[in-house]
């Protein structure tokens, strides 16, 4: 097709039609029009009766992701093993269930989730929830000396992880100014750090770090870090490195084992769709894992472990002795010897939904089809930009997000003019479109590669060119005879020429 061609609604059909992957949104319940409107709960609309009910535009994935359609009969299975079989639910199967035995739930999980994480499947654990994991990691991995104290992170990091990192500090009996090293954007009028930036930090303060703690995609840009450069840079300094993985996980293939990541907490409810707070996950690099066991000095004594020191709680212990009430903590080796209480079954069953509908594909497949998804947004917007300067000599908005298609994932960032944003998001959720904002001026956009359509793309680009131009002028629609980027013909569409 013609460029001219790329921004019309037949050309997003078109792609659409033609895309592989297009199937796995039928694998989704996507929130209708009339359900966003609507003040009263009901019973959505299944995905088959789309036609019936005009879906929404949701572009949220990186907020909240949208319910999988296995999710309700997964959560209905586990509510109806409690109701029929009680306590029992824990060890025996149940024909007819999706899910094992309540004692196995989050086992069960920990293949899928160690594919799209890249790791071992010793590394990893499904367990409490990101903030939490966190606190446990640090609790394990910062042991601050008097010749290294100091923890390395983002300066505009999610205030979640600046909490956690501030208040281990704090409980060391150290002073957050002398012991927080805020890596911020290499220029002033930027809102994007650099690899090389960080790597200068790092070594700027390399002799007096105990660790490292960095988001790999930062909520705000959506900037993608260069995860395994960084890692090996701080580690070849001597640095604990850990990664909160948020906005990666399910977003962007990683790779943690071959990266040699020291330890890493995700959450589950943005691009890995498990529903809000639901359940996390952790990743502890196999040499973190290893635990040793030594014969009992005394003919009848207990054996001893030696294991790298944690927070200990049941569910990390041996699942041989996890009943035995010995008070004896013998750590399941690997990151599930990181665990402390029993995983909820609900939330564990909401995760199974999710990985179940990830095992139709691959990181590597979403990943190419999360690529394209998010250029064509980049290029509509930038045609749009390009008739905002025209119309109102000026641009309302600019992506913050790094061009460069290696250092983003699923989202766009867009920095709107002063004033805008809220009459933006106004006239956006009037239009049952739904995208997420930061204050003071950001909107984030994620087309996700599960559910998300090339048509989903456009429809947001135009209903969002209309909310500009009502932001900025009062208007609500454009003029007869003004050449539009948001085209529904092809090419020879009036203004097509002045706007290219």
């Amino acid at each position: 097709m013609s460029k001219v061609d790329v921004f019309t609604a037949a050309y997003a059909r078109d792609r659409d039609a033609n895309d592989p992957l297009s199937y796995l949104r039928e694998k989704f319940v996507i929130p209708s029009k009339s359900s966003l409107a609507s003040k009263s709960l009901h019973s959505p609309v299944p995905p088959a009766d789309e036609r019936d009910n005009e879906p929404s535009i949701y572009l949220c994935g990186n907020s909240l992701g949208l319910q999988p359609a296995l999710t309700r009969a997964y959560m209905q299975q586990y509510l109806d093993t409690w109701a029929t079989k009680g306590v029992y639910g824990h060890f025996k199967e149940v024909e007819g269930s999706n899910l094992v035995p309540w004692l196995h739930v989050d086992s069960d999980c920990v293949p899928e989730m160690a594919k799209i994480v890249g790791a071992l499947q010793s590394e990893v654990a499904i367990m409490q929830t990101l903030t939490a994991n966190l606190h446990l990691m640090m609790a394990s991995f910062f042991k601050p000396t008097k010749e290294r104290w100091k923890i390395i992170l983002e300066g505009k990091a999610f205030p979640s992880d600046h909490y956690a990192i501030e208040s281990h500090i704090r409980h060391h009996g150290l002073e957050p100014a002398d012991s927080m090293v805020l890596i911020e954007p290499d220029k002033r009028d930027s809102h994007i750090i650099s690899t090389n930036h960080i790597l200068s930090r790092i070594d700027q303060h390399a002799s007096e770090t105990a660790l490292l703690l960095l988001p790999g995609i930062q909520f705000y840009t959506g900037q993608y870090f260069d995860m395994p450069t960084i890692t090996a840079h701080a580690q070849r300094h001597g640095i604990i490195v850990g990664w909160d993985l948020a906005h990666a996980v399910g977003n962007v293939p990683l790779h943690l084992h071959d990266w040699n990541v020291d330890f890493a907490a995700w959450c589950t409810y943005k691009y890995l769709n498990c529903g809000p707070g639901a359940i996390g996950g952790a990743f502890v690099h196999e040499r973190h894992g290893r635990v040793t066991e030594h014969p009992p000095i005394e003919p009848n004594g207990e054996p001893s472990f030696d294991y790298h020191p944690r927070l200990s709680g049941w569910w990390g212990s041996s699942k041989s002795s996890r009943f035995a009430m010995t008070n004896r903590f013998h750590p399941i080796p690997g990151a599930a010897g990181f665990q402390l209480s029993n995983p909820s079954v609900a939330d564990t069953a909401a995760v199974k939904a999710s990985l179940d509908t990830f095992q139709l594909t691959d990181m590597k497949a979403l990943r190419e089809r999360s690529l394209q998804l998010t250029k064509y947004l980049e290029d509509l917007l930038d045609m749009l930009t390009t008739e905002q300067e025209r119309r109102f000599e000026r641009r309302c908005f600019s992506i913050i997000t790094p061009r460069d298609l290696a250092q983003r994932g699923a989202q766009l960032s867009l920095l709107l003019q002063p004033g805008l944003l809220d009459p933006v998001m106004e006239s956006l959720e009037a239009a049952a479109v739904v995208v997420d904002e930061r204050r003071p001026d950001v909107i984030r956009v994620a087309p996700a590669p599960l559910y998300n359509t090339y048509a989903d793309v456009y429809l947001f680009v135009k209903a969002f060119r209309l909310a500009c131009e009502d932001a900025v002028t009062g208007k609500t629609s454009v003029a007869d005879g003004e050449p539009t980027v948001m085209a529904e013909g092809g090419r020879g569409e009036k203004g097509w020429s002045e706007v290219k």
